[in-house]
């Protein structure tokens, strides 16, 4: 039975990879155990952090979860750099935030290097604030009109923030969804959570769920900027 089963030539030829297979494989929702994601990345704008994260930046694509201690600890600091990047490209698409806890301050997000032509702020109504504000941040995401979708929430379900994940991929857009630091405790499927702590002149970063990338804390200091963003920092 065996000999009539057609033989392996004695020499191999190289492996051909079907490209759709490679397609694939470079999905932004698909991470390969031992190998760094291929995922396209925004640089963070600090290279301490860079080396930690999967790709060496923020991913383009995605949901990413920042937890400070409180609103307004260092939060926007953190994504400043890169929303500047995102909203100067000449193709750039819109940056929005969805129910900022504070009043961003224009001239101070001017000075930080942000196009305003490409920014949005999207209030949520008072009296159902977070089921509005998780339900246009998921609009935003999944519209194919933002590069960049931020939002502030105390509470999200595990089943929200899945919805959201999808909808920043579908949309091709990273989504950043602010936290309390108390939400570490429960289990999220965002592609990479980061938590923050005040560290004098700067914050310490904990990378506590990064797909591809490192694990642990590591401290930044803040570079002087001109005004702050109206309180959210």
């Amino acid at each position: 039975m065996l000999a009539d089963l057609p033989r392996q030539s004695a020499v191999s030829s190289p492996l051909s990879v079907d490209p759709r297979l490679e397609r694939l494989l470079a999905h932004p929702a698909l991470w390969r155990a031992g190998s760094a994601s291929r995922v396209p990345v925004w640089p963070s704008g600090f290279a301490p952090l860079d080396e930690g994260l999967p790709g060496g930046g923020w991913p383009r694509s995605g949901l990413i979860e920042i937890l400070p201690v409180r609103f307004g600890q260092g939060e926007l600091r953190l994504i400043l750099p890169a929303l500047s990047a995102i909203t100067c490209r000449t193709e750039a698409r819109w940056c929005v935030w969805v129910a900022p806890p504070l009043q961003p301050f224009a001239p101070a997000l001017a000075a930080a290097g942000i196009a305003l032509t490409r920014l949005l702020i999207v209030r949520a109504p008072q009296h159902q604030r977070r089921p509005a504000a998780l339900w246009a941040f998921e609009q935003a995401l999944g519209s194919g009109a933002c590069d960049s979708v931020l939002a502030w929430a105390k509470q999200a379900s595990a089943r929200q923030v899945r919805r959201l994940q999808l909808a920043a991929q579908r949309g091709n857009a990273l989504g950043v969804l602010f936290r309390p630091r108390e939400a570490a405790r429960e289990a999220s499927p965002a592609m990479l959570r980061v938590a923050l702590e005040p560290r004098g002149e700067g914050v310490r970063v904990t990378l506590l769920k990064s797909r591809g990338g490192a694990r642990g804390a590591l401290d930044l200091t803040w570079t002087a900027v001109r005004g702050e963003p109206g309180g959210v920092r």
